[in-house]
């Protein structure tokens, strides 16, 4: 089994001057749950190299055992600072793909036209896709059969009111609910940092940071009920 999680390269938050990138748990937690499996594990970024954790992502008080885990995990810190570049992979030499959230993947990946081609082949040859918090944002631009791929899905993200809890509405440059709902997506959610996540067909989202594990997991489950079929 091979996956590969791919990441975002950008860490400016917007015009505020301070920095964001991907969420620390939402790589940790994933890349735990698949690695335990025995799954063999790709990272890549836009830029290659070390990705920009977001440092909000890391106060201590945000702590979880993942992350406490991954700093004490020299293999996991060493994958993490050589991710490939993502021009650089193609969908055939992967089961699945896992895009981690944070607010970076609002500005890069969602706009890239590598990325957005890497899901639709991913997607259009029949593989899972699977997206967490803000990354499900990443589905903007991507189509499935001449229509966007959301439309008429059950999907989930970072929701407008988690958006206003965090204070950065008017940072960002698109709400994810906001736009899943726009393309048609049937947009669901449970309380502000609930862990959520939603499977349907191929395509597994996940509400926000306290959702990775359990999207991780049921992207594992997915891959086994595939394999078993």
């Amino acid at each position: 089994m091979k996956i590969l999680m791919v990441l975002t390269s950008h860490d400016v938050l917007g015009n505020t001057g301070r920095k964001t990138g991907f969420w620390l748990e939402e790589f940790a937690a994933p890349y735990f749950v698949f690695r335990d499996a025995g799954v063999q594990l790709t990272l890549a970024s836009p830029n290659g190299g070390q990705p920009p954790i977001d440092p909000k992502s890391d106060l201590p008080e945000g702590q979880t055992p993942a992350m406490s885990r991954f700093k004490q995990d020299l293999t996991a810190q060493k994958a993490l600072s050589q991710t490939v570049k993502l021009a650089e992979v193609k969908s055939e030499d992967y089961d699945t793909v896992f895009y981690v959230g944070g607010h970076g993947p609002m500005w890069d990946l969602a706009e890239s036209p590598v990325s957005i081609a890497l899901l639709e082949s991913f997607y259009n040859s029949g593989k899972p896709i699977a997206l967490v918090c803000h990354s499900p944002g990443v589905l903007r631009h991507v189509t499935y059969q001449g229509t966007p791929l959301v439309k008429g899905k059950r999907v989930t993200g970072f929701t407008n009111s988690e958006e206003e809890d965090v204070h950065l509405t008017h940072v960002v440059p698109f709400l994810v609910e906001d736009e899943l709902m726009r393309l048609g997506a049937i947009f669901e959610k449970v309380a502000n940092w609930q862990p959520f996540a939603i499977v349907d067909g191929r395509l597994i989202t996940g509400q926000n940071p306290a959702s990775s594990t359990v999207a991780a997991q049921n992207l594992m489950n997915l891959l086994a009920a595939e394999k078993a079929a």
